[in-house]
């Protein structure tokens, strides 16, 4: 059986040699472009219809062709741009002679074309080029696809994003909220004073949270190297260094599950202030971000899946040990008896209940009954130290940690803690994860001697904050998925 997309792609090289045989070039690269499309549209707001043709606007504008009609001796087509579409007239008779007759044989939907010509309003209210120049930019030899929407296109879609960014005019405004979204948020630190840095993004110790890395190999220095899971010990670095305030919006990677959260390549943006708590940064966090949903919604309340988030301040507290007993119906105090916990986090089928450090055991039990049921916005507090292995412990509770973790609609949105900067606290901690390492926890912190090094030169007290960028535009856009909001993700190989 033939293959239609294979006929139609034949079509259109035979149309290339058309063009190739005319003296046309399908793809040149010398045409200057003087208007964009929202450009034309702007000079011709505030002029009446009937007015338009005494002005003699005279515009020109390229794009990709997403709508043709043809009726013989003239043609109506759609130009996209990156500010909009609009729409082009072109007759015959306002061509050269045979031009048109060219046009109308060779050009398809996906083409790029540049026009010139004049602005006018359809009797059906379209303000349109009435074009008296046409040429084609680049000749589309796959042709676009007539329906792109549904779940069974999920997949081709974050395969071939260049093709959904075509035709889904509600996906390119995903990814320009993004931009904004990062725009705000860097110069929402850059006027509070901090400092904007880069960090190493190939590092000999994988180090900043607790993660399996990838690993490449570096063949000049014959060493091992691993891709970037946290900036956070840089960073730290650079507190000790004397930059105060510093933050880095950067790439990390972890080599862990896909998932509607989860891309092994994500973005986040770390930020450290010294002389600060973690204290310091909920009243920073609730600012910022209630300040962001009032730039893209005009107000501190909006919509997720269905759902109302309200951003405006104040938020919710909680500490871990409440949220277990608030949304897992047991009374908070039985919490602190080991053999209570190690019995619930048996029954809710917690990896080694039996042998489990008590503080890893809740933080498991946190996140099974807990922590998707938080609808937040809401600042959970007080995690243990068993899992915080870079958080300064509390000085009435040492057993917890100055920490929290943002959770929206269920997902945590961001983790901040102050920091910890007693070196013999941290070697100390670093052994601990070292011990686990050694009975296989893969995603046990590495030991890092050059950090401690710093840390032996004086770290000022300090807080510091991550906040998962892929994330927060997933609630800012109302995207499902992870894979929504990153332009290429992560995905197995075809076929």
């Amino acid at each position: 059986m033939t293959d239609p997309w294979n006929d139609l792609m034949r079509d259109r090289h035979r149309k290339i040699e058309v063009l190739a045989a005319s003296g046309e070039r399908p793809y040149p690269n010398d045409q200057p472009v003087g208007w964009t499309t929202a450009a034309a549209r702007a000079a011709a707001a505030d002029i009446p219809p009937e007015g338009l043709p005494a002005k003699a606007i005279r515009v020109d504008i390229a794009g990709r062709v997403v709508a043709l009609r043809r009726f013989g001796k003239a043609t109506f087509l759609v130009l996209s741009d990156r500010t909009g579409r609009l729409q082009a007239y072109v007759k015959r008779d306002a061509l050269a002679s045979g031009a048109y007759d060219r046009f109308l044989s060779t050009v398809d939907v996906g083409d790029i074309l540049w026009v010139a010509g004049t602005l006018f309003v359809t009797r059906t209210g379209e303000l349109t080029v009435e074009t008296a120049q046409v040429r084609l930019l680049a000749k589309g030899i796959r042709p676009l696809p007539e329906k792109w929407h549904g779940l069974s296109d999920v997949e081709t879609r974050y395969r071939q994003r260049y093709v959904d960014l075509i035709v889904n005019e509600e996906v390119r405004e995903i990814f320009r909220r993004r931009a904004r979204i990062v725009s705000f948020v860097r110069d929402y630190l850059v006027r509070r004073d901090f400092l904007e840095v880069e960090t190493p993004m190939m590092q000999p110790v994988a180090g900043g949270a607790t993660a399996r890395p990838f690993v490449t190999r570096h063949n000049a220095l014959d060493m091992d190297l691993y891709l970037r899971i946290a900036p956070e010990l840089y960073l730290k670095r650079l507190l000790v260094g004397g930059f105060e305030r510093v933050f880095e919006i950067n790439r990390n990677f972890r080599n862990e599950g896909i998932s509607t959260q989860h891309n092994p390549e994500f973005t986040m943006v770390e930020f450290y202030q010294a002389y600060a708590t973690y204290e310091d940064l909920m009243a920073l966090t609730e600012d910022m971000l209630s300040s962001l949903a009032v730039e893209i919604f005009g107000e501190t309340k909006f919509t997720y899946q269905g759902e109302t988030v309200d951003f405006t301040p104040p938020w919710e507290r909680i500490t871990v040990a409440q949220a277990v007993a608030r949304y897992g119906n047991v009374p908070e105090e039985r919490l602190a008896e080991e053999p209570f916990l190690r019995e619930m986090a048996g029954r809710l089928g917690v990896p080694d209940a039996a042998t489990a450090p008590p503080g890893n055991l809740l933080a498991a039990v946190f996140e099974e009954v807990a922590e998707r049921r938080i609808a937040g916005p809401a600042f959970v507090t007080e995690y243990p130290t068993d899992v915080s292995p870079l958080s300064r412990r509390n000085d009435r509770r040492p057993g917890v940690v100055d920490r929290f973790e943002l959770i929206v609609r269920g997902r945590e949105i961001a983790n901040a803690f102050s920091e910890l900067n007693d070196p013999l606290d941290q070697r100390a901690r670093f052994d601990e994860q070292l011990r686990r390492r050694e009975r296989g926890d893969e995603e046990a912190h590495f030991m890092d001697e050059d950090f401690l090094r710093a840390l032996e030169y004086g770290m000022p007290p300090a807080a510091g904050e991550g906040i998962g960028i892929d994330r927060l535009v997933m609630l800012l856009t109302d995207s499902p998925s992870i894979r929504e909001v990153i332009l290429f993700p992560q995905l197995r190989k075809e076929g």
